[in-house]
């Protein structure tokens, strides 16, 4: 541990610390959670010099501002955003050095919904079950952010490597899911994989770190007894009451009731990390694999 930290000016709407989570955990109840979008994540911290599992922060909508004690090395990736240091323009997508005492502000998305910001070091929050993200849903690790908090850094691993700009992918206009059919469609209608494949849905303005809900046409269900609960995995396409598929993401339960008409592959899950409400939404159902059951 150091003596570096950052104090938080503008938290923003929802803050977290995140890094890749803590996988291995589910038969305690407890979710992966870590980075929505984990190659956001990952490239913020390449460009600090921080290796992978450096933990930085993930911003929702509206950034959010930091002040270091001492001069720091930063980068911001994700969501497009204006990013300033002291009110002067910075770079977004590139190594930024911020000087002790000044005021780096991560601006609002002007596309998509998440921002990640790397400092060199890392977030040196204590860690809980090997990770120092913040799960939403058990309340593990750090709470949110808010206005006054301080942060600690870890110290420097190494020089930030000599690259101008990094190219990301652009947030989804329209978000295109694939889907692995199982293991409980078999419990709604002979048609609900067409109705999947053909309707028109959207992103709900109720999603969340939990999951992706969406609007659009319901699935019904072709059998009304109680289903027992079941273990539940990342990508998991769950049909709630309402019939409105709800996509689980990274602070998702690990058990639940509801029959999961498939699966998203985890590789689709970033774009849905930065899927704004209202955005057009596709699934794509997966052929069944030769060989398989």
């Amino acid at each position: 541990m150091t003596d570096r930290a950052v104090t938080v000016v503008r938290a923003g709407p929802l803050t977290t610390v995140q890094d890749l989570g803590r996988a291995g955990h589910a038969h305690l109840g407890v979710p992966r959670s870590g980075a929505l979008d984990p190659a956001a994540h990952l490239l913020a911290n390449r460009l600090v010099g921080n290796p992978p599992t450096a933990a930085g922060l993930e911003t929702t909508l509206s950034g959010c501002a930091v002040r270091p004690d001492r001069a720091v090395t930063a980068a911001v990736t994700g969501a497009p955003c204006r990013v300033t240091v002291d009110g002067r323009p910075a770079p977004w997508g590139a190594a930024v050095r911020v000087p002790a005492g000044a005021v780096l502000d991560v601006g609002p998305a002007t596309r998509g919904v998440r921002g990640y910001l790397a400092l060199a070091g890392g977030v040196a929050v204590e860690p809980v079950l090997g990770s120092r993200a913040t799960d939403l849903l058990s309340g593990l690790g750090p709470a949110p952010l808010a206005d006054g908090a301080v942060l600690p850094l870890g110290a420097p691993a190494g020089p930030p490597p000599p690259l101008d700009v990094a190219p990301q992918p652009a947030p989804p206009r329209e978000l295109v899911l694939r889907l692995r059919l199982g293991p409980r469609h078999d419990w709604l209608t002979d048609d609900a994989p067409r109705t999947l494949a053909t309707g028109r849905y959207r992103v709900s303005p109720a999603s969340n770190r939990v999951g992706l809900r969406t609007e659009g046409p319901p699935l019904v269900r072709a059998r009304e007894e109680e289903l027992p609960s079941e273990g539940m995995v990342l990508g998991a396409v769950q049909v709630p009451p309402d019939g409105h598929p709800l996509v689980f993401l990274a602070d998702h339960p690990t058990t639940g009731g509801y029959p999961v008409v498939g699966v998203v592959p985890a590789p689709d899950l970033a774009a849905a990390a930065q899927a704004v409400p209202g955005t057009p939404l596709r699934f794509v159902p997966l052929r069944p694999r030769a060989g398989a059951a």
